[in-house]
């Protein structure tokens, strides 16, 4: 105990003045005496577990607050202490640290009340909103799960599964979140150890196996590479980086690959001086070996990862076709990826809040904590973070070239939701890239996007199937509640909203916001499958895209657009021969089907539905069956809106391998259901009408947003 102590204080003592060794040595006199005659499952004094999370935190040169509130942290929940006794005994700062920490672990539920998935969403919750408060909260939970998963061979079998699976699912990704990568690797190895321990076990027998073999391939790559970056005046400092083993476990089973074929396993990391030197070393790779098509170059140091990430990142084909990933970084840039925002969490002394230059960048935090906030019911609550936290990032464009960030499969609702929720509640579709497209669109990197609303419109149940974030689908249950499209809900288990921690918002500009003009409507427009027919917009109902609209061929100024349930369109005295089939751009498919002739291999039909996801195609039927000489067809139908979009998906699918012939079947409109009209509707009396007035339809406009 007193060695795990002495070597604390020794990662310590390189940063910290005697003063502030004095305070963590005072801890843990405390800490230890409080924990008097408890022990931990494996039998070790209680203490030690204490120590071991503060080491944990200072080898991620966490300050020393943070390292006397590890050894703390389990003070007021398992002994007789309050945290008053603390505050009394350490000041504000480490008891606040150590009542969040308490906070999260004391659950306030009552025994059957919730489900444990739900209990568990509850406490995840407490934790992201007292993370607000404190950041260093998170890496005092973070350390805290990392020490138990090392111990957690001394619990039950049924408690080590239920601990792994919540390690793997939230707390690997928030630690990736936070940019610990070294936290993050180790928790997957850890869970993945006890959740498949079979594959486990065999891909660490084979991994070490190969150590020797691993050894001498980097140093030989370091031997070669090195000249090569001293001719350009370069002076590195070059290290081996192996894959962690859920990492291959993914690769293996994503790709239907036997360990043998996993060729990319082993890398090599370039640490340079000057941002500079890591793109001048790059092209020292690439002249040397040749980049691998299949795997772009990627920069993340022009445009970091959501954690502050940042470094290149190039795949290249050694000899015989070898793979090998290459990093190349500065130092500074190497630091954060080990310690992640830790690296730039200064404290002035006194100070109980980060630089504003870090708060600005802890977007997702903020975004998650908003609607956390919000979502007032806890009804898929943990599906939500699941997805949030380990969802891959797409970037998407606005008008004005400011970049946003979103989960992978995004559509231009969870946009307009991420801007606000006044433009989401409103959206009716948007521009990406300047063509019109539906809600449910999957935006892609890249994309510039523009919203475009309606006064009028409002969120409708269905939206929930469109979106993909937590933010909006919290807003839009918000929002069917306000508007009793929802029953309200009853959340006895969270705290009262004034008790909530207080917060204060990035504030962001207004979104830009102006009139679109008739034309655009008519832009949209397709009368018959046909664009560019002149036609006049009905004063009466106003329609707006989103809204179903028919048209009626007047005798005098030709076609009116009207909504399917306006009066006027409706009344007896309408001539129906007059009345025309008409739909926005959006929302004019055809039908088009399509044959694959292919020959037989593994995984080909997961192959063909990832070169069409990119394209945003419903896939309405298909078939897949033995056709002649040995070949199969893959026959399919999908909607499309245009012919440019037929070509792309037929080039798409032809560069699958084993695709060897795309051919066209056809196409056919796509059959659209109008409502009927209202007086074929019960008729409604003089008196009914009394006792329900009419409600008033404010002339709408449509605006476009692009921006936060």
């Amino acid at each position: 105990m007193h060695e795990a102590f002495a070597k604390l204080l020794r990662i310590l003592n390189k940063k910290c003045s005697t003063e502030q060794l004095e305070v963590v040595r005072h801890a843990y006199r405390f800490a230890n005496e409080a924990h008097q005659g408890q022990t931990r499952a494996s039998g070790v004094p209680y203490i030690m577990h204490g120590l071991e999370v503060a080491t944990i935190l200072a080898e991620n040169d966490q300050d020393y607050i943070t390292c006397a509130a590890g050894l703390l942290h389990d003070v007021v929940e398992d002994t007789h202490h309050p945290v008053e006794r603390i505050r009394q005994e350490f000041g504000e700062e480490i008891a606040g640290l150590v009542e969040g920490m308490t906070k999260i672990s004391s659950l306030s539920f009552s025994e059957g009340m919730l489900s444990r998935e739900e209990q568990q969403a509850q406490n995840i919750r407490k934790m992201l909103i007292a993370t607000i408060k404190d950041l260093r909260v998170l890496f005092l939970k973070l350390a805290d799960r990392l020490h138990n998963m090392r111990t957690l061979e001394y619990l039950k079998p049924e408690a080590q599964q239920r601990i792994a699976q919540e390690t793997l699912t939230i707390y690997a990704p928030l630690a990736n979140r936070m940019g610990v990568s070294e936290w993050k690797w180790e928790l997957e190895d850890r869970s993945f150890r006890y959740l498949m321990p079979g594959s486990y076990r065999e891909i660490s027998r084979q991994v070490n196996m190969r150590r020797e073999e691993r050894k001498k391939y980097i140093q030989e790559t370091i031997e070669t590479l090195e000249p090569h970056l001293l001719a350009k005046g370069i002076t590195a400092r070059m290290t081996g980086r192996p894959k962690h083993l859920y990492s291959i476990y993914q690769k293996m089973t994503s790709q239907a690959k036997e360990f043998s074929e996993v060729h990319d396993m082993h890398g090599i990391r370039i640490i340079t001086r000057t941002v500079t030197e890591c793109y001048t070393a790059l092209g020292v790779v690439h002249e040397m070996w040749q980049p691998d098509p299949a795997l772009p170059f990627k920069d993340y140091i022009a445009r970091p990862k959501i954690n502050m990430y940042q470094s290149l990142h190039t795949t290249v084909l050694r000899e015989m076709g070898r793979k090998m990933e290459v990093q190349i970084r500065t130092e500074e840039m190497d630091r954060i990826a080990r310690e992640g925002i830790a690296a730039h969490w200064q404290y002035k002394e006194g100070a109980r809040n980060p630089d504003d230059s870090l708060t600005a960048r802890l977007t997702w935090l903020r975004k998650m904590y908003d609607w956390l906030q919000d979502d007032e019911g806890s009804d898929n609550l943990m599906e939500s973070m699941v997805h949030d936290l380990a969802t891959p990032y797409i970037y998407v464009v606005t008008p004005r070239g400011e970049v946003k960030e979103l989960p992978e499969g995004a559509t231009p609702l969870d946009f307009a939701y991420m801007i606000h929720s006044q433009i989401g509640h409103h959206c009716t579709g948007a521009r990406v890239n300047n063509k019109f497209v539906p809600i449910r669109y999957n935006l892609q990197t890249g994309d510039c996007v523009e919203i475009l609303t309606s006064k009028n419109q409002e969120p409708h149940i269905s939206w929930l199937d469109v979106v993909t974030t937590g933010r909006a689908r919290s807003r839009i249950r918000q929002r069917l509640r306000e508007i009793g499209a929802l029953p309200p809900a009853e959340d006895k288990h969270s705290e009262p909203r004034s008790r909530r921690p207080h917060f204060t918002p990035h504030v962001t500009p207004q979104p830009l916001i102006r009139e679109v003009d008739e034309a655009t409507r008519r832009q949209m427009l397709r009368v018959d499958g046909k664009s560019g027919i002149q036609v006049q917009f009905a004063k009466c109902c106003d329609p707006m895209p989103g809204h179903e609209i028919i048209g009626y061929v007047t005798l005098a100024s030709g076609i009116s657009i009207h909504r399917t349930d306006c009066g006027n369109i409706a009344r007896p005295s309408r001539d129906t021969s007059r009345l025309i089939q008409v739909s926005w751009e959006s929302e004019a498919p055809v039908i088009a089907q399509m044959r694959l002739v292919t020959r037989s291999r593994p995984n080909l039909l997961a192959d063909i539905t990832n070169a069409l996801r990119p394209l945003n195609i419903e896939i309405l039927n298909a078939h897949f069956g033995p056709g002649s000489q040995e070949n199969n067809h893959f026959d399919f139908q999908y909607e499309a809106r245009e012919k440019a979009v037929m070509d792309q998906v037929a080039y798409a699918v032809g560069q699958v391998p084993g695709v060897f012939r795309v051919m066209h079947m056809g196409v056919r409109q796509k059959e659209k259901r109008n409502r009927a009209p209202r007086s074929e509707k019960k008729p409604v009396s003089r008196e009914e009408k009394k006792e329900v007035p009419r409600r008033h339809h404010p002339r709408k406009k449509m605006t476009r947003h692009g921006e936060a």
